[in-house]
């Protein structure tokens, strides 16, 4: 069974940082496409960040210049590292593993998963 477990999220006063990690366990590919989203209340779910199984990233035009998305594939973690943090960016954050475009098709079965979210407040 396929486990993400985020680390917790916390409060922070606006301009403050806080780092993010999940790990992965579970039949999963060491390297896949990893990624963060967020999801505000009464506002859908968006993407923050994500890293490709290549290494290639892409940021929300909101965040970037001020968070920072990596990984470890030794240890199945990827990090959100968030500076200058703003009250809008307030939102329960969710990581999120799903496997890498080389890796679908065929008879392989893509899959994609989520962790439980983790809350980020950020008071002004």
């Amino acid at each position: 069974q396929v486990q993400l477990v985020e680390s917790e999220g916390d409060l922070v006063q606006a301009g403050g940082s806080l780092r993010l990690s999940c790990v992965t366990s579970g039949p999963v590919l060491r390297v896949n496409d990893m990624a963060w989203y967020r999801q505000a209340p009464g506002k859908q779910r968006e993407l923050v960040a994500a890293v490709t199984s290549g290494g290639t990233t892409n940021y929300a035009d909101s965040v970037r210049g001020r968070f920072t998305i990596s990984r470890d594939n030794a240890k199945n973690t990827v990090y959100l590292q968030m500076n200058s943090l703003k009250p809008e960016d307030t939102a329960v954050y969710y990581c999120n593993v799903k496997s890498p475009a080389w890796y679908n098709g065929g008879s392989r079965i893509p899959y994609n998963y989520w962790g439980q979210g983790t809350q980020v407040t950020v008071s002004s």
